[in-house]
C-alpha cells in the first residue's frame, strides 16, 4: 500500500472522520474476506463497519445503519486492477 488508510473513515460529510481526498480515490472495503459496497463508515482497529439498513432514515433524514463486527480491509480500487 502506497498510502496508509486512516483508522476510521466515513462517507458522511458531517462526520469528523470524513476525508474527501481519500474518498476521491474510490475506496473499497473487504469485510471478513468479502467485498462490501454499501459501507457508510469503518474502523480498522476496533474491527467494525456500518452499513445502511435498507431505505430507512432517521428523523434528520440520515440513513439508519447497522454495526457489523469482523475483519476490515480497506483498499484502493484503482490499485486493485493493476
Amino acid at each position: 500500500m502506497a498510502e496508509p488508510f486512516p483508522d476510521r473513515l466515513s462517507v458522511n460529510p458531517g462526520s469528523p472522520y470524513y476525508n474527501e481526498e481519500i474518498l476521491r480515490r474510490d475506496v473499497g472495503i473487504r469485510f471478513n474476506g468479502k467485498e462490501k459496497t454499501n459501507v457508510e463508515e469503518y474502523c480498522i482497529s476496533e474491527g467494525w463497519i456500518r452499513v445502511g439498513a435498507g431505505k430507512a432514515k432517521d428523523r434528520h433524514g440520515n440513513p439508519l445503519t447497522i454495526k457489523l463486527t469482523g475483519g476490515v480491509e480497506p483498499y484502493f480500487k484503482d490499485e486493485d486492477k493493476e
